[in-house]
């Protein structure tokens, strides 16, 4: 590894480590074996230790912490991810982090297209284009909260307030508008699922404000089953965007606003500290 050529770029990064998993693949190996290798050979050639978040790592610590690591700890640009540009803007973060992720880049895509469709307010399809931003590339638990607290600097308050209670509604049917219970929750949690207090309460706070339906729409375009075979494109909604998210003149990240830390933490995922 002392030879190789220097690592400039996510393309250097990617050749290297498959040169190197290549040559370690045995007759019959899985697909997940093989996509284990490359993982673990892209982490070689870095040549640096990756702090991932602690949640990502619940069996290390149930088990007292992770092992203490030797050697340089990696820092700001991660060369698996594609390079923001020094002044990011919420295409940026779309195309090169949120949409790296699939199937959440369709379901994002579909819901705010079945939005548009629809005929839902601008500023309503775009709350369904970034319903679920968090789920995607920031954290699952309470992602409603997550979501509108990174954008609610730069929308109008009803799309972050949308965002925020879409998360409880969900849960909630509302036959006066055609909303039932999601099946998939049925399935994925089971038929006795029951949400916790504090959604509940949400939920019911929700359905009393004067952006009710707001979320509720939100909640009645999030697609629970689409199709992976169609395309929507992303740069169909630049107008939109345009018009309904302030991008700051620092960049996305940069303007010391109350969520500035949650976009640099999407650039700079694995930072050590």
């Amino acid at each position: 590894m002392q030879d190789a050529a220097p690592i400039t770029s996510q393309d250097d990064l990617v050749t290297e480590a498959g040169k190197i998993a290549a040559a370690q693949v045995t007759p019959g190996m899985s697909h997940d074996a093989k996509d284990e290798l490359l993982e673990h050979a892209m982490m070689g050639v870095l040549d640096r230790h990756v702090a991932i978040p602690w949640f990502g790592n619940i069996d290390a610590f149930s088990k007292g912490g992770l092992p203490r690591s030797q050697g340089l700890h990696l820092m700001h640009d991660e060369p698996r991810l594609p390079r923001m540009p020094e002044k990011p803007t919420l295409m940026d973060y779309l195309k090169k982090r949120v949409m790296l992720n699939n199937p959440h880049n369709n379901h994002l895509l579909q819901s705010a297209n079945l939005a548009r469709k629809n005929g839902l307010p601008e500023k309503l399809v775009l709350a369904c284009l970034l319903h679920d931003i968090a789920v995607t590339c920031y954290i699952r638990t309470d992602h409603g909260y997550h979501g509108a607290q990174m954008i609610e600097p730069y929308v109008d308050e009803e799309m972050s307030w949308a965002i925020r209670y879409h998360q409880a509604l969900r849960f909630f049917p509302d036959p006066s508008v055609g909303y039932e219970y999601p099946e998939l929750y049925t399935r994925t949690f089971g038929e006795d699922y029951e949400p916790p207090a504090y959604v509940k309460r949400a939920a019911e706070q929700a359905r009393n404000h004067k952006w009710y339906m707001s979320a509720r729409l939100v909640t009645m375009n999030d697609l629970y089953s689409f199709d992976p075979n169609a395309k929507v494109d992303l740069d169909d909604f630049t107008d939109i965007i345009g018009r309904h998210f302030r991008q700051p003149e620092e960049g996305l990240g940069f303007d010391d606003s109350p969520s500035s830390h949650m976009w640099r933490s999407l650039i700079w995922p694995n930072n050590f500290l």
